[in-house]
């Protein structure tokens, strides 16, 4: 790799030109558009992140889970390229084309399940959870749709109903899309019930306040992420999940965040062998190129009308040769593996940090998709002041960390399957140093 993976700092950060650039992104792009870290970034590799000054950062986001392989992963490049010199876009409306078709081959084959089983390609997360819930409607003949508390599922108007937390992603933008019914998350940091009897509330604020025959899916991510890294308690997706067969009613599971090798297994729902009617992928399916799926059973799939589904982008060339060579770097490495050692030796170091600062009242998460929820000591009032400014510290000192949660108060880890263990002791030694450095 020409990238040296190693953390090096040459400047403050950020450094002059980055300061300079954010000047012309301040006059051309709407503020609206948030930064977490505002730095430019010119090369990407391995666990490390570039920036126009030189300095060296090492990654603890991939982009959100969606560098997943890595930036620029050779199998990734290769295919990319290949692809652009042959044709950039046809649409698969007008004219189809071989990559689509791989895709969704591979989809049916990785996907949780042995049935048979269709996909459609979109662009992003939310359009695949929007075409799955279309999908569900014309499947049951009924229009409601249930999601949890905590929830994320996207930005557009649909999404945003879907979407727990009022800010940033809802404040302002209604109204929003109607039939959209809450139920209580399994949360055992906060509620301290089984997975049996969470899914019991849940099920009973459902049946009482919708009705069963009412619900055309329930939507729930395996492992929440905007939310906070919620994992539910075990045998509460399952619960839900038998509930949803015997009446009925589609399970989807939005693995957008959670799907790919990132948990460990290939998707999050095969840790407690949960086979959903519907799943949604996006983020690091195509290792950083803008690409979106909805798998499920044929029949389902099949329900909608021709034309029904689809998008002059979705399914693009270009974004379908770059998510083969994902899965191919995924298979080739064996990276759901490397997510299980990296979540163990992430595991060793957030409990070393637990064992000095009270702050953290809970580690959890799966594979390398991990997080630790800070609040006030002895107690679960969350305590946001004191997770920004161990981020803001992270982030001076060259790491790139990632806050979410309901309150704000929870880091998540997400790095990418491909980088080393130096790299990735160095970013939680500095982590813990963020920790003392706040206490």
């Amino acid at each position: 790799m020409s990238i040296a993976q190693e953390r090096r700092l040459v400047t403050e950060i950020p450094g002059p030109g980055s300061l300079e650039r954010l000047d012309r992104k301040k006059a051309h792009v709407a503020d609206g558009v948030g930064t977490t870290l505002p730095v430019f970034i010119v090369a990407a590799g391995g666990g490390v992140l570039v920036d126009v000054d030189g300095n060296h950062l090492i990654d603890l986001g991939s982009g959100i889970a969606v560098t997943t392989v890595g930036n620029a992963a050779p199998a990734v490049v290769r295919n990319v390229q290949e692809q652009v010199a042959a044709f950039t876009h046809t649409c698969f409306m007008v004219t189809p084309y071989d990559g689509y078709v791989d895709v969704c081959a591979a989809l049916a084959e990785l996907t949780p399940g042995d049935h048979a089983k269709k996909s459609a390609l979109f662009n992003s997360g939310a359009e695949a959870v929007e075409n799955a819930v279309k999908i569900a409607r014309v499947a049951t003949g009924r229009d409601a749709v249930a999601v949890f508390d905590h929830a994320y599922h996207g930005r557009t108007n649909l999404t945003m109903a879907m979407t727990a937390k009022n800010m940033p992603y809802k404040n302002g933008f209604g109204p929003f899309a109607g039939e959209v019914y809450r139920a209580p998350m399994s949360y055992p940091l906060r509620d301290g019930l089984s997975g049996a009897d969470a899914a019991a509330r849940a099920i009973d604020v459902l049946d009482k306040q919708v009705g069963a025959a009412n619900l055309a899916c329930i939507v729930i991510e395996p492992i929440q992420g905007e939310g906070g890294f919620v994992v539910p308690a075990p045998g509460f997706l399952p619960a839900l999940a038998a509930w949803a067969k015997d009446n009925g009613i589609v399970f989807i599971a939005d693995e957008i965040q959670s799907g790919f090798c990132r948990t460990g297994d290939w998707f999050a729902s095969d840790h407690e062998g949960v086979v959903p009617d519907l799943v949604t992928t996006a983020k690091g399916i195509a290792g950083g190129l803008p690409l979106a799926g909805v798998t499920g059973r044929a029949d389902l799939m099949d329900a909608v009308h021709v034309g029904g589904l689809g998008g002059t982008y979705g399914g693009n060339p270009i974004a379908c040769a770059a998510a083969l060579g994902s899965i191919e770097e995924m298979r080739t490495h064996a990276l759901g593996e490397r997510a299980r050692e990296i979540g163990e030796r992430i595991t060793a170091r957030l409990e070393a940090l637990r064992a000095e600062h009270d702050v953290i009242a809970e580690i959890r998460g799966r594979g390398a998709m991990m997080a630790i929820e800070l609040c006030k000591p002895g107690t679960t009032e969350p305590d946001p002041v004191r997770t920004a400014a161990i981020s803001a510290y992270c982030h001076k000192a060259g790491v790139v960390t990632l806050t979410c949660g309901t309150w704000g108060n929870v880091f998540r880890f997400l790095p990418p399957l491909s980088i080393s263990d130096a790299l990735l002791d160095e970013a939680f030694d500095v982590v813990a140093e963020a920790f003392t450095a706040t206490a």
